[in-house]
């Protein structure tokens, strides 16, 4: 069974995995994007900053596999970004994608009006998954970001 929740302090160290394993497949554990990020180890107290901003992971049988987070972009009152949306190989294609990012763009909707995201163009996947969840492409980052090695921008109006 699978169930969607909001992240625990106990899930940092599982959730760090699951996002580090995808990066490292999809040739993303370099300088510049997610990998180096300071608070990828301790994501829970990163998202319970501020009121606007959380991050929900997908449980199965007790076990995180995937999750995902929305949170202010570069300080914005008006545009989030859509943060760390990994899940481990054998969820992709079992239907917790849509629900997943659902929860966090109806959560979303409440703190912003457009939702970013930055990825990479060899995750075609799942640059397809969010042309399907009304995300369309950007020619570049916006200013103010701070992933410079990312190469695929998407915005969706919330």
């Amino acid at each position: 069974m699978m169930i969607i929740r909001k992240l625990c302090e106990n899930d940092n160290t599982a959730i760090e995995l699951v996002i580090r394993s995808c990066l490292i497949e999809f040739g993303g554990n370099r300088s510049g994007l997610a990998w180096e990020d300071a608070s990828l180890s301790n994501l829970y107290h990163f998202y319970e900053q501020n009121e606007g901003e959380a991050y929900w992971v997908a449980e199965q049988e007790g076990r995180v596999v995937g999750g995902c987070g929305i949170a202010s972009f570069a300080q914005s009152d008006t545009i989030c970004e859509l943060q760390k949306m990994y899940l481990l190989p054998q969820i992709r294609g079992t239907g917790v994608a849509g629900p997943l990012i659902q929860t966090a763009l109806e959560f979303a909707r409440l703190h912003y009006k457009h939702c970013y995201l930055e990825t990479l163009q060899t995750m075609e996947a799942a640059n397809r998954f969010y042309a399907k969840h009304g995300f369309y492409s950007l020619e570049g980052p916006l200013a103010g970001s701070e992933h410079y090695a990312c190469d695929a921008w998407f915005m969706k109006e919330l």
